[in-house]
Parts: C-alpha cells; structure tokens; sequence
C-alpha cells in the first residue's frame, strides 16, 4: 500500500550519505579508509575481561574511564573532553548544538559529503566557498559572516593536509563563530589544531579511533575543546540519548589511547606505504594530490577515473569514486597493507600497460 501524499507532506526528507561498499566476500580493500592492521593487543585483553552478565546494565552516561583516558592523553581536563558514537556521531550532535542561526553555516565545496547532509538534515543554511584548483582551500572565503565554519583537516577526499598557521588565520578571523576542526586524518599529517585550544574558545576539535587506531567497527570518536563548549554539547547529548557508548566501546577505547607505542608504530608503518605507493603511482603517470593522510587521491591524465574504478572492481580491488564534475576523474585509494598495494599496482601496471 502506496503511503497517501497528506502523510508524506510533513515528513522530513534528506538526501542522506552514501557509506563506501563493504562488500562480504575477500576482496583488496581500499575504499572506505579503514585501517589495514589490528588494533592495539590490549584491545583484546579488555574484551576479553567483559562479563557477559554486565551487559544488562546500563553503560555509563559519562563516559568516565574513556574520558580520563584521552584527557590524560592529551594534557588536557576531563571537562574539555567530550565522546560519542564514531566522530560522525559527534559531528551531529555539534551541528545541532552550535549551528543555531539564520546565517549560514560554511564548509568547502569538495569536503566530507555528511556536512551537508546534517546541515539539511537540522534545516541549518549552508554555503560551500569552492577550493582552488589545486583542491586547496582559501582561507579568505572564509573571511566573512557566517554561522559557524567546519572543515577537515587533512581534507577528504582531497588529502590536503593545511598547517596550524593556516588554521589559526580562519579562527582569528572568526571570533565571533564556531569554528570545528575535523581531524580524523590528523594522525597521518602533522601537528594537530589541539594545540590551539587554550588560545581560542570559539575552536572545537574532532577526532576518531576508526583510522590510525584500527577501530572503525567499535565507534569512538571524540572532541576537545574548553569546558563551556563541551558542557554545551553534553547537555545536548543527555537531552538526545544519555547511554551513546556501549561498555565495549568505553572499555576498549581506553585500552587502545593507553598502548602509545603500537599507535605511533601503525602510523608510521601506513605513512611509509603511503610514500611508497606514491612514488610507483607517479611512475605509471599518475596524477595526485600531496596526501598526508591515510589515503591517495589520484588520477590518470590518460585513463576515465569511472572506468578505471569498474575494472578494478571487476577485479575485486574496491577503491571509492564519486560522479562528481570537479572530482569525477579522481580515485580515492585507502593505503593498506604493502602485500594490498602490490596486488593494485601490479593490476595498474597491466592495465596501463594494454
């Protein structure tokens, strides 16, 4: 039975985001920027010290032994530390919070395609200042009156990595705004905008355990900012849904920030990848941005990036393409393992090669 126009007419609609496959069967990989390696052995230890019959409790609303961990973690106070279901939970629930105005709301054109949804999702107005030609954004398009600013840093799926004095011209600009700053990438780039935090209390960072630590299936993300802020986005989180995080998530977050170790280990080991894989791209003739996160974005001056993207699906090597006019020719790779990145190259080889 069809549902009668007078019902729909009411009903909020929205284009929502379109996740990356995750296809059942073995394949290589490298779309959805998932990290090749396991997480950190004490992740394992701390599963494995759950009791079944807990789980008939309730979590903790506070998020307590995770928050302590990070805050220690970073030299912060537990107040300015704030977690949530993934970052893309935390992200939402910052939208709802602090992009409350009739201006609008301004985030690049190429960028995190869940910005838009959220911002039409909460009826927030938004504009989108278009990058450069060299998918860089510019900093003076951001130089005007808004509702707030968001965006990633590296940007995806662009890879561009913008340093702190980049950062630090757009707050200083735009006092007077909430400005967020999404670093799920950060750890594969450089120095992070947290450093910042004392200094401006219009800034908020995000970040997440999905890519440098191996635990996109557990969403966990988080934010950092002053203590105002971040009691702003609790109450917001207790009037939404107080028990957001499952005791797994809260017990094995904090086993994975306490392993430093195996973190910076893991970066590094996907960051040489990275260089690597850039280098024999470049020899095939690859055109590509200078990524400094866990992912390439890249195109072949020579080859249809739709088509190259099918016959590498057709070859069960899944990268992620958009049909989208500026970005249309480009792929965006996922660095995995180097075994992963060997079976592309040598498929690219081939190909290129006919």
């Amino acid at each position: 039975m069809a549902v009668r126009a007078e019902l729909l007419k009411n009903i909020r609609s929205v284009e929502p985001y379109v996740p990356g496959e995750q296809p059942q069967e073995k394949v290589v990989k490298l779309n959805t920027n998932e990290n090749p390696y396991p997480p950190a052995p004490g992740v394992q230890a701390a599963l494995d010290s759950l009791d079944p019959a807990d789980f008939r409790l309730y979590p903790d609303p506070t998020s307590s032994e995770l928050v302590r961990s990070l805050a220690d973690y970073y030299g912060v106070g537990e107040d300015q530390v704030f977690v949530g279901v993934g970052s893309d939970d935390v992200l939402s629930l910052c939208f709802l919070t602090f992009f409350n105005s009739e201006k609008p709301v301004l985030f690049p054109d190429i960028t995190y395609s869940f910005y838009k949804v959220w911002a039409e999702l909460y009826r927030i107005p938004y504009e989108c200042p278009a990058l450069d030609g060299d998918f860089r954004i510019v900093k003076e398009d951001y130089y005007r009156e808004n509702g707030g600013i968001i965006f990633p840093n590296p940007n995806a799926p662009t890879a561009i990595y913008e340093e702190l004095d980049f950062i630090e011209d757009i707050l200083e600009h735009n006092r007077d705004s909430i400005v967020i700053v999404d670093e799920a990438y950060v750890d594969f780039a450089g120095r992070s905008a947290m450093e910042l935090i004392g200094k401006y209390d219009n800034l908020i960072v995000t970040q997440t355990f999905s890519k440098a630590r191996s635990m996109a299936g557990m969403r966990i993300g988080y934010a950092i900012s002053n203590p105002d802020l971040i009691r702003c986005l609790n109450d917001v989180k207790y009037s939404f849904n107080s028990y957001t995080m499952s005791r797994a998530a809260l017990v094995c977050g904090a086993a994975a920030v306490e392993d430093r170790a195996y973190f910076e280990d893991s970066v590094c080991r996907i960051k040489e990848t990275r260089e690597r894989t850039k280098k024999e791209l470049a020899e095939l003739g690859f055109e590509f941005t200078d990524s400094k996160a866990n992912f390439l974005f890249a195109r072949h001056p020579r080859y249809d990036g739709g088509q190259l993207f099918r016959e590498l699906r057709d070859a069960d090597i899944y990268v992620r393409h958009w049909d989208d006019e500026r970005i249309g020719q480009y792929l965006r790779i996922t660095v995995g393992t180097d075994e992963e990145m060997e079976i592309l190259l040598k498929f690219l080889k081939e190909r290129l090669s006919q």
